[in-house]
């Protein structure tokens, strides 16, 4: 299988970051089957440059070929759509791990036009590959959102049509899945500064999608990584 990692900045990490993209490398090396992490990115985003240039795993030993991704600083659905249709046919994607919703409704779109971007992702990958399977991961507020109540209120309504959108999408041929907001995440010990995920964020991430694709599709094995 070939995966592609879809994601705004807590998918592409920081300089000197881990990423939730190595917690799952680690999960996919230790089941032993077979699989390739695809994508045209390699970069960490670098705060200093304000751009996405940095090299630095906090894992030196992460391999260049597993470091590949989709994913970008300030990214969301509405930048994604457009790109995914290429990415998958250059790529091969098969299974597509997304992340993604946060920034939109903080910074672009509301929950109604991002829930209508991420049905337009979705007939965008199809269209490259009828059979890529995608499983998403729900929206998971920050800590704005604790302040600014209608911003919480969007984040729970765009859940809703998030998941909707994958009820209605969903097919035998190009299955969608929903993985589960991990329940023990805490933004305060999970995260590095109310958003994005510090070690142990990244690992109950990791674990979110592993855990969707063993029990809905007996893809992977059981996820084993303790944070």
């Amino acid at each position: 299988m070939r995966f592609l990692f879809v994601g705004d900045s807590m998918t592409i990490g920081r300089a000197g970051d881990f990423t939730w993209r190595y917690r799952m490398w680690q999960h996919l090396s230790a089941v032993g089957e077979p699989f390739e992490i695809v994508g045209p990115r390699r970069e960490l985003y670098d705060t200093e440059a304000n751009a996405p240039v940095s090299h630095r795993y906090a894992d030196p030993g992460f391999p260049g070929h597993a470091r590949r991704h989709l994913a970008g600083w300030g990214e969301g659905w509405l930048h994604m759509a457009p790109l995914i249709r290429e990415t998958v046919a250059a790529e091969g994607a098969d299974v597509l791990l997304v992340s993604l919703g946060l920034i939109d409704l903080g910074f672009y779109t509301d929950s109604g036009q991002t829930a209508r971007n991420v049905r337009e992702f979705v007939a965008q990958a199809r269209l490259a590959n009828p059979r890529v399977r995608i499983v998403m991961l729900p929206v998971i507020p920050n800590i704005r959102a604790r302040s600014d109540r209608p911003f919480a209120a969007e984040c729970d309504r765009f859940n809703d049509l998030l998941a909707k959108a994958v009820a209605d999408l969903d097919t035998s041929a190009s299955p969608l899945l929903l993985a589960s907001h991990p329940p023990s995440y805490d933004l305060d010990t999970d995260t590095y500064d109310g958003t994005h995920p510090g070690p142990s964020g990244e690992i109950k991430l990791a674990g979110a999608f592993a855990t969707a694709m063993h029990q809905a599709w007996g893809l992977g094995g059981a996820y084993g990584i303790a944070a």
